[in-house]
């Protein structure tokens, strides 16, 4: 494993507490608030332009806050080369920004130049295998430093899948060394969509590469639950991801909602909420 891969939470700059995904409605908010949060998260793609209003306001947050850059459009998981324009923009954006943690999904979202706006799932077959793993390596070579693989959402699942998502992404870490972005929302998700074992899952996930959780919201459409990031934390969410934080660890524990956006004091209370876990098991350490 390359030394630049290797992830060290004390040098990144992400304290390991509770954290708030920012949205420009929201950048005054953080700004004029005293302890609007511990640390923030953007979507990379939306700060690749050189200039302008985002830029600024990222540039005042970043002056005072630990900043996480969580990227959406890489396709990690496609058939086809990575685009190199891509990378490009982001890394200039994380020398520019040295953010403590970047993240990816593992998904894919583009093939044949054409990109989809969403985050589709792997087969979990061999072939596929190789694929990501030649994509983060080629991403952690371009960046020089460990990038973090997320599990996302899933309303299907392939016949041709010959391992889990948790063996697949423990073959990941094994092989390129990555980092994981468990998201506890995600996963109840697919747990109940696709009958899933979430405890299990945890259990076979490797603990030291957990270094990011996430929390969401969803809304339960009657036949499947649906990842919308647009509600408060559901309770069986809250406690999936206690059972997270007593087989991980006390980690940097992100707030995400990104429709229906509430006023700024909800996000602080759901982040709140989440401090309070994180502390019992900092005094508990």
């Amino acid at each position: 494993m390359s030394s630049h891969r290797s992830g060290d939470d004390s040098a990144s700059g992400i304290p390991h507490a509770a954290g708030i995904g920012l949205r420009a409605a929201h950048y005054d908010a953080a700004l004029s608030s005293a302890s609007p949060a511990a640390w923030f998260e953007v979507h990379a793609e939306n700060y690749f332009a050189e200039g302008g209003p985002h830029i600024h306001y990222l540039e005042r947050i970043r002056s005072r806050y630990p900043l996480s850059l969580h990227g959406v459009g890489l396709s990690l998981g496609s058939s086809d080369a990575l685009d190199r324009e891509h990378l490009v923009k982001l890394k200039g954006l994380v020398d520019r920004f040295a953010p403590g943690l970047v993240s990816e999904h593992l998904s894919w979202g583009a093939i044949g130049r054409r990109h989809l706006n969403d985050l589709l799932p792997l087969p979990y077959t061999e072939e596929a295998l190789r694929q990501v793993c030649t994509h983060i390596d080629e991403t952690q070579d371009f960046l020089g430093r460990q990038i973090l693989i997320e599990n996302i959402s899933a309303y299907l699942s392939y016949r041709h899948s010959i391992m889990t998502e948790d063996e697949f992404i423990a073959e990941l870490v094994a092989a390129t060394g990555c980092g994981i972005l468990l998201d506890v929302n995600n996963l109840y998700v697919n747990a109940v969509n696709h009958a899933i074992d979430p405890h299990a899952y945890l259990r076979r996930i490797p603990s030291g590469a957990v270094r990011e959780f996430h929390l969401a919201g969803f809304e339960d459409a009657g036949d499947l639950l649906i990842d919308t990031h647009g509600t408060r934390i559901a309770d069986p969410v809250w406690d999936l991801y206690r059972a997270a934080v007593e087989r991980f660890g006390p980690l940097p524990t992100l707030i995400e909602w990104d429709t229906n956006l509430p006023a700024f004091p909800v996000l602080q209370d759901e982040a709140g909420r989440a401090q309070q876990l994180l502390e019992v098991y900092h005094a508990a350490c």
